[in-house]
């Protein structure tokens, strides 16, 4: 390994240009902290391509010049052969064969940074000369760092020179495993570790690619199988598609096209059903015209014999009048006879005649007011019949129209149960009437959301029956047994309504009724339900339901004015003659004998008493005459009107029904017109599909598969959901790739079953380097502890090292460490780092093991900067360290701070003196120079 022989600075740090000697084997760095010291040694390291020490850098000390210019670092080496058997110089491999040679780095800035680059020539050359070559000839650090490695400057010295301040003892803090690693490092058969080190990095290499190919083919498996996915996901996709396309264009028009054909046939067939209907229709209407005519004939029959018995009762009636009036003369004198035979009774006695006066005249008042109460009876029923006049329905009490009247006002539409029902059958209108009477007049409302106004005008009004606001349509058919089967409605009305309606049974008796139980009525107007049983018969005159109680409303007052007249006839009959006996009472009382007129009229009275009874029982006959024939009349009325009434209503269902048909007769014209356009439609629809698509069987399984055309529509909107919300893959190359993939990991497979017998070569190989590797081991720690036990020799140390166990395995041999002894004063042995030794035993460990290092027989000299070796040690140790420093073949660079203690300087050759800077000065002082007689300067 080459030495230094001279450094120059320029530029460097607070140093203008400085050129120093070091050509000695030790030379001593003095002056006091912070006078450049490590900015020498800094120097020094930044010139061999090293790190500086102290987290410091080039840039650090270029920077502190203060000078834009370039910076210069320039050493001269010493470059002759390093024995006398080995004639290579150092720097051979750089082509560089002078005794010297200047390594030289510069500095300067660079795009606003520092920047170094480095220079090696021949013999000892100037910074100017240097100045003036051009860039190709520099070097950058790391090509600069090789070719001092290849000089000697191997990377394990160059951490050695790279040791901070204070830290000479650094080495012997090395564990066994790093020691044993920087003794090869440096001892090392370079070719054989390159060997090795090549063996092994390629079967790592191998093993490396062996593991990337399996884990490629991993990957590619993975992919495969991702792609195999997404080739099954594409091929549902084609299926999802074909499918969707096969019931858009297949299925669904040809199951479409099928119900049409089978509703198509079925109307056909109505249709044919329809105009077989009709003419059995049009049969019974001609049956039904014949019974019409049966029935006017009738009608005509009953009028003839009613026009005839109302010409008999009316000469009935006037035989009747003719033995009346012929009876009533001769009936007002036997009566007279008996008038005056009670007055003459009483005439004599004054008293009783007054009495009687008085009895009459009381009679004659209470006549009178019972014919003025009768008159008002009457007049009310002529009135109420007049109301009745031209009305379809019997009008309602003066509360309902008032409450009617006020939600008109409020536009609040609605109506009344009495205006919506009517009886169909008047046999049950009485059963009817009597259970709907509490129901009259419940309100509907044709709006729900009317109902909160309503209310608040019901309660206003104070309107004491039902407000509905939800009503609904009676059903087109009812239970038939039921009271709602003899109902109809025009409106709807309340579900409860219809409910109970519907629940009550007709029966024709009591004893059916509790026969069959439940909830039952009868034609008498007899109700049964949970509660037990009542009468709930009302008067026709009060019936409210239809036009029929309209009838029945009318027949009822025209009988009560009939019998209120005849009771009028009986009161005048009766204040005629208590007028008359009035009047002769009056007449006795002024002295009118009563018993004269008797007798004066005897004969006349006598007469009349003979005749009375044949002319009785002449108009007794006239009247019993009469009463035939008026009931007759009446049986005949009422066979006209049924008669009448049939006809009428036999009349109305043909007309009905003639308009019926021919409603019929134009629709099915039209739904026939209208099925035959369909039918040719369906044809041409049949004829645009292959023939196998509608063949029998094919359309049978397309029901089995799909049931119908709405299950296929449903099934296509399935599908079209799947492919509108799933991730499909559309790519169609998917399976083309993966069949390339599937290819792929086929070959990858091959491949690294190649690579895995590579690697098992690769690892035979490196086995048989690795063992190379261990024989040079062993012979390097060997010649190590060789060196170190001469060197504990020269210190008066005992150095024992233990050689590593070495087998051939890289774990083995990445486990093995050299494990150093030393023994001082015979104080027993102590290792590396077992915090037995003191301060001077520690530097002496380090130094031996350092200049271990560089002991080489073959290639001696080297150097080495060690940072205050003699920091804390006392004048014998320093002593100690020094004869060891002189008794190497090594160069030493030392540091040393202004001590009072002039040991430190004795081993030194050359002294280099630093001093601080002066405040406000630019540049440091020079630095002095202290040299030893005999030593040639550089």
């Amino acid at each position: 390994m080459f030495h230094l022989q001279q450094i120059e600075l320029l530029h460097w740090d607070y140093c203008e240009r400085i050129s120093l000697p070091l050509d000695a084997a030790i030379v001593t760095i003095a002056g006091p902290n912070g006078s450049g010291k490590t900015t020498l040694l800094d120097a020094l390291r930044t010139l061999l391509g090293l790190e500086c020490s102290g987290g410091r850098s080039y840039k650090t000390y270029a920077r502190h010049t203060g000078s834009s210019s370039s910076g210069w670092l320039r050493a001269v080496v010493d470059n002759r052969p390093v024995n006398r058997q080995n004639s290579s110089r150092p720097f051979a491999s750089s082509l560089l064969y002078a005794d010297q040679v200047t390594l030289a780095c510069r500095i300067e800035r660079n795009g606003g940074d520092w920047q170094r680059r480095y220079l090696m020539d021949d013999g000892d050359v100037a910074v100017e000369t240097l100045v003036e070559r051009p860039e190709k000839d520099t070097l950058g650090v790391v090509d600069w760092r090789k070719r001092l490695a290849a000089a000697g400057l191997t990377p394990a010295i160059a951490r050695v020179l790279s040791l901070e301040q204070g830290q000479t003892d650094r080495l012997c803090e090395y564990n066994p495993r790093e020691l044993l690693k920087l003794v090869f490092d440096v001892f090392g058969d370079q070719e054989v570790l390159d060997r090795y080190e090549l063996a092994r990095g390629h079967q790592q290499q191998l093993a490396r690619e062996v593991e990337q190919a399996e884990r490629d083919l991993a990957h590619s498996r993975v992919q495969l199988a991702e792609l195999q996915q997404r080739c099954t996901n594409y091929r549902q996709h084609q299926l999802k598609l074909r499918e969707r396309e096969r019931l858009a264009t297949e299925v669904v028009p040809v199951l479409q096209w099928a119900e049409q054909r089978t509703e198509l046939v079925k109307d056909l067939r109505e249709l044919h059903r329809q105009r077989l209907h009709a003419a059995a229709e049009d049969r019974r209407r001609s049956a039904q015209r014949a019974a019409l005519l049966l029935l006017f004939n009738t009608r005509q029959a009953t009028e003839q014999h009613v026009s005839a018995l109302q010409a008999q009762r009316e000469d009935a009636r006037q035989q009747q009048q003719q033995a009346r009036d012929a009876e009533q003369p001769v009936e007002a004198l036997v009566a007279r006879e008996k008038e005056l035979a009670a007055l003459a009774a009483v005439e004599a006695d004054v008293q009783q005649l007054t009495q009687r006066l008085q009895i009459l005249s009381t009679e004659q008042d209470a006549l009178r007011a019972q014919w003025t109460r009768t008159e008002d009876l009457a007049a009310m029923a002529d009135r109420a019949l007049r109301e009745l006049s031209g009305q379809r329905l019997p009008p309602p009490p003066p509360d309902v129209t008032h409450f009617r009247r006020t939600l008109a006002d409020a536009k609040i539409a609605h109506h009344v149960l009495a205006d919506v029902i009517d009886v169909l059958d008047d046999a049950w209108r009485a059963a009817a009437e009597g259970l709907l009477r509490a129901s009259r007049w419940v309100l509907v409302l044709h709006k729900a959301d009317d109902e909160a106004a309503a209310f608040s005008l019901a309660e206003r009004e104070r309107y004491r029956h039902y407000v509905v606001a939800n009503a609904v349509t009676a059903p087109a058919k009812a239970p038939p047994e039921s009271l709602l089967a003899v109902l109809s409605f025009s409106a709807a009305v309340p579900a409860w309504l219809l409910h109970q309606l519907g629940q009550i049974r007709r029966v024709g008796s009591t004893h059916e009724g509790v026969r069959v139980g439940g909830e039952w009525i009868t034609q008498g107007a007899y109700h049964r339900d949970s509660r037990g049983g009542r009468s709930l018969w009302i008067e026709p005159g009060q019936h409210q339901f239809g036009a029929g109680a309209v009838q029945a409303r009318r027949a009822a007052l025209e009988a009560e004015l009939r019998g209120l007249q005849q009771t009028l006839s009986g009161i005048a009959q009766q204040q005629s003659a208590v007028e008359r006996q009035l009047a002769d009472a009056q007449r006795a009382a002024q002295g009118h004998k009563a018993a004269q007129e008797l007798v004066e009229r005897q004969a006349q009275f006598t007469q009349a008493r003979a005749t009375l009874p044949a002319l009785a029982e002449a108009r007794r006959s006239a009247g019993s005459h009469w009463q035939a024939l008026q009931d007759q009349h009446t049986a005949a009325v009422v066979a006209r009107t049924l008669a009448s009434s049939a006809y009428t209503s036999e009349q109305a269902g043909l007309e009905h029904s003639e308009r019926e048909a021919v409603r019929q007769a134009r629709e099915w014209q039209g739904r026939h017109h209208e099925a035959q356009g369909q039918a040719q439609k369906s044809r041409e629809a049949g004829a645009r599909f292959p023939a196998a698509w509608i063949l029998r069987e094919a359309l049978a399984g397309l029901c089995k598969e799909f049931g119908n055309a709405k299950q296929a529509e449903l099934r296509a909107h399935a599908v079209q959901r799947e492919l509108d919300s799933a991730t499909w893959e559309t790519d169609a190359t998917v399976e083309d790739r993966h069949q390339r993939m599937g290819l792929a990991v086929t070959e990858q497979t091959a491949q690294l079953g190649d690579r895995r017998a590579s690697n098992e070569q690769a690892r035979v190989a490196a086995n048989n380097a690795r063992e190379r590797y261990i024989d040079v081991l062993r012979a390097t720690v060997r010649r190590y502890r060789k060196n170190i036990q001469e060197l504990g020799e020269l210190a008066g140390v005992e150095v024992n090292a233990d050689l590593p166990h070495l087998e051939n395995d890289d774990t083995v041999l990445a486990q093995a460490g050299l494990a150093v002894k030393f023994s001082f004063d015979g104080k027993g042995a102590v290792g590396l780092n077992d915090g037995e030794a003191s301060g001077g035993q520690q530097v002496l460990k380090s130094l031996i093991l350092l200049v271990g290092l560089l002991k080489d027989d073959e290639m001696p000299g080297g150097f080495v900067f060690i940072d205050e070796p003699f920091a804390h040690l006392d004048v014998r140790n320093i002593q100690l360290v020094g004869h060891f420093l002189r008794s190497t073949r090594a160069q030493y660079l030392l540091t040393t701070p202004i001590t009072h203690n002039v040991e430190v300087f004795e081993p030194a050759e050359i002294t280099l003196v630093t001093s601080k800077k002066a405040r406000g000065e630019r540049w440091a002082p020079p630095i002095a120079v202290l040299q030893r007689r005999g030593v040639p300067q550089g």
